[in-house]
């Protein structure tokens, strides 16, 4: 038996892989206790070694041998990736159908356990569904650490060490190039991005994490010292532009693939009020805008200054479309709903990784809106606030899951929420 007193850290043993679950490990057992493990796939049996001990709970621990390997464990294709390394990836060793299987089971275990719908068929009908480009050369936007000495890289896995890189395999060339083949003295990270016409944006963060200056690299050009750079993107059929380094969709098929899903499930229709909440630079909102016609309104809510004005150029050619800066809390939105004097007839909304929160939730709930469609790239935080609808009596009628962040633990769903039926309520 360990000795529980000394603790875990680095100790080395033997255990048999379980399930796959939230945040890029399986679990296993060891000794009674729980052993989140990386690097692992469900059904090996592997060597681990304790990354960190939280006890009298579970503790971390990444795979540093494999005894039994799963058929869908791959060589990695990147050099930086594995045990001790590079903790940007946490699928490097899977091979990529497989990675959408695990994301799909990871999904249904958050919206199973988080909102109750275990065995409910729209969850567990979600397929996980594949974005093309393939699994690498696919960030277009990223920030690398910069460490003491002024090398690029990315942090380990839980730390705040540095891993130097000449290269990252998942980024587009231009854009890693750009920012690990160069010393950055005095900074503590740098923001990349890549627009769709081959602009590379470059904004240097201090140690605080606080923008210093940026850098546009043009194809044929070089403009040093650009201190608001917009990005030309492109989505739905038509063009956007952003801060340069500012919120796009990472994954450059993700916004197609997000735009097309939101206006499936929306179903908007002429003379509809629309409301895009955390619209960014007016994506949703504007895509939308063309169903609910010359009659209709949509009405994008962002907070960030940036983002508005760039919103506010994309949406000028909508006279139905505006643009509100503000803070999406259940105290504004309440006060947005009332300042609307109607209810809106369809409400999209992509918050942040933490979610809307289950205070928003059930304002939305309330608004009097026949549909929710929902964007969150974090399961567990996607199930917290449907759990949230479906207290107010809303249930989940659709769900579609994007793997629109190929070797990474992250997945992109769009859900739809309606009212629940009056008899399903009933029976609740």
């Amino acid at each position: 038996m360990a000795d529980r007193g000394l603790g875990w850290g680095g100790r080395r043993f033997e255990v048999e892989v379980g399930p796959v679950a939230h945040g890029g490990h399986c679990v296993a057992r060891h000794e009674g206790r729980v052993v989140f493990v990386r690097h692992a796939l469900p059904g090996e049996r592997v060597v681990v070694e304790v990354t960190e001990d939280r006890q009298p709970g579970y503790c971390r621990a990444d795979a540093v041998e494999v005894l039994t390997a799963s058929v869908h464990r791959v060589e990695r294709p990147c050099p930086y990736s594995g045990p001790g390394r590079c903790g940007g990836c946490d699928w490097q060793h899977v091979a990529p159908a497989e990675q959408h299987r695990l994301k799909a089971a990871v999904v249904r275990e958050q919206l199973s356990r988080l909102a109750g719908l275990a065995g409910d068929p729209v969850v567990e009908g979600l397929v996980v569904e594949e974005l093309p480009g393939g699994p690498l050369r696919w960030r277009s936007r990223a920030r690398f650490a910069v460490d003491r000495s002024g090398t690029p890289g990315l942090r380990r896995h839980r730390s705040h060490d540095v891993v130097p890189l000449a290269d990252c395999p998942i980024t587009l060339e231009p854009a890693a190039a750009v920012v690990l083949g160069r010393r950055w003295p005095g900074a503590g990270a740098v923001d990349v991005a890549i627009d769709s016409a081959g602009a590379v944006t470059t904004t240097r963060l201090d140690r605080r994490g606080v923008p210093t200056t940026s850098r546009v690299l043009r194809p044929g050009g070089d403009l040093p010292e650009e201190p608001v750079a917009r990005a030309a993107r492109t989505a739905g059929g038509r063009d956007w532009e952003v801060e340069g380094t500012g919120f796009w969709q990472v994954h450059p098929a993700a916004a197609d693939a997000l735009v097309a899903a939101v206006t499936g499930l929306a179903r908007v229709e002429p003379g509809d009020t629309v409301l895009d909440l955390y619209a960014g630079a007016g994506l949703f909102g504007g895509a939308l805008a063309p169903a609910a016609g010359a009659e209709g309104r949509v009405v994008c809510v962002e907070a960030d200054a940036g983002a508005c004005a760039a919103a506010e150029a994309n949406l000028a050619g909508l006279p139905q479309a505006e643009v509100w800066q503000g803070e999406v809390d259940a105290e504004g939105l309440e006060e947005l709903l009332a300042e609307l004097g109607e209810a809106p007839s369809v409400v999209v909304l992509d918050p942040p990784r933490a979610g809307a929160g289950p205070a928003v939730s059930r304002v939305l709930a309330g608004s009097g809106a026949r549909a929710v469609v929902y964007v969150a790239c974090d399961p567990a935080a996607l199930a917290r606030d449907v759990a949230a609808f479906g207290t107010a009596g809303w249930r989940l009628a659709e769900l579609r899951g994007f793997d629109a962040f190929p070797m990474t633990a992250h997945v992109e769903c769009v859900a739809l929420l309606v009212p629940a039926a009056p008899s399903s309520i009933m029976e609740a």
